[in-house]
């Protein structure tokens, strides 16, 4: 579990986020949502420590992150895996040199058990038959899912993800979502997904905080969304006639 409390970032004279408190549950598919500017990807950076908070705490199962030394950083930071919006495969190595990279970088294994550990986890996410190839000769959603192996051959406890679906077709962003959502089951770990995609918030949003203007505006599961009377909120999902016309006969027929 990640708890935030009263979180604050300026940059200068610019306040970026405004007191956020929340918390992300083990074991479910926390989502961040929100416009744009409001604070999201600010938000993420604190907590995986590319960004020093203002002021608050973040505590992982009770450890505060933010007043550890640099060495209990980086020892904590063993215990998390991340996804890139772009996937940020190395062009230069095969997809099984792709998924090995932190097991050469951080583990103690010999060759022999991270070779295996990476197939093990290519074959989580259905890629056997791929890890000899380099990233260019597969496709953006198989890329994706290498990037998904990359992060959990550590086996973390905490899963960060910045917009996952960012330049796929929607199938397979489905594909993604899925995967995403029973690894985090599977594994028990605390995932959270900084996404704009509308289908993940309706299909796997078990825990969503949604930020506006810096601060948390409104937090809740997919399912409360529906009925939601807080304005900001029905704004942002409902964003286009259509899918304001949908929710209202929705309503309309319960």
């Amino acid at each position: 579990m990640i708890e935030v409390k009263n979180l604050y970032k300026s940059f200068d004279e610019k306040q970026v986020l405004k007191g956020i408190s929340t918390v992300f549950e083990d074991g479910k598919t926390n989502l961040i949502i929100g416009q744009s500017g409001s604070g999201k990807t600010v938000l993420i950076k604190n907590l995986v420590g590319l960004l020093e908070p203002t002021s608050g705490q973040i505590l992982y199962d009770g450890r505060d992150f933010v007043h550890m030394s640099k060495e209990e950083k980086v020892m904590m930071r063993r215990e998390m895996g991340m996804i890139f919006q772009s996937a940020a495969l190395f062009d230069s190595l095969t997809v099984l040199e792709n998924v090995m990279f932190p097991l050469d970088m951080f583990s103690s294994m010999t060759l022999r058990e991270r070779k295996k550990r990476a197939m093990d986890c290519l074959d989580r996410v259905n890629l056997i038959g791929a890890e000899n190839k380099y990233p260019g000769e597969i496709s953006g959603g198989m890329q994706k899912r290498v990037a998904i192996a990359r992060a959990i051959s550590m086996n973390p406890k905490y899963l960060f993800c910045d917009e996952p679906n960012s330049g796929l077709d929607p199938k397979t962003s489905l594909v993604i979502d899925d995967l995403l959502h029973s690894i985090t089951q599977e594994f028990k770990m605390t995932t959270i997904i900084n996404t704009h995609d509308m289908n993940s918030v309706m299909g796997i949003g078990e825990n969503i905080v949604f930020i506006y203007e810096g601060h948390k505006e409104w937090q809740g599961v997919s399912s409360d969304i529906m009925h939601s009377t807080n304005q900001k909120l029905t704004d942002f999902i409902f964003a286009s006639d259509l899918l304001k016309d949908m929710r209202a006969a929705i309503l309309k027929n319960e």
